[in-house]
């Protein structure tokens, strides 16, 4: 009589525990895609850039050039190509909540929040 008690207690205890691990594993490999999307799009953008700093690099020293020709002085060319960065970089620099931060925010909530269904799609 008891036993007819004890034995769905044990199958409802087994079956929890598989279903915790089932969740587990779940989550684990939600995490393990979603890092490895994030270290797959870290990567290229560190690509990127340091392909978008050699061609800036040519064209300031292309610049550099040009301007030392026209004006006669390479070192005033090179002050007016710094200071042309310098610009750009205070501009970025006063932008970069709305281009850098709340971009990157987005695209990480997009990344671990997406629906199941979503995920089926995009694969």
């Amino acid at each position: 009589m008891i036993d007819d008690f004890i034995k769905p207690l044990e199958n409802l205890s087994q079956s929890t525990k598989d279903y915790v691990d089932l969740k587990v594993d779940d989550l684990k490999l939600k995490v393990v895609k979603g890092l490895s999307v994030t270290l797959s799009k870290l990567l290229w953008a560190i690509l990127c850039l340091f392909i978008l700093s050699i061609v800036l690099m040519a064209l300031a020293f292309a610049m550099v050039s040009m301007l030392g020709e026209l004006i006669g002085s390479m070192a005033v060319g090179a002050l007016i190509v710094a200071v042309f960065f310098g610009i750009v970089l205070f501009v970025l620099y006063r932008l970069k909540d709305k281009m850098f931060i709340n971009s990157f925010v987005k695209t990480f909530v997009k990344m671990f929040f997406e629906d199941e269904s979503e995920i089926d799609e995009t694969e």
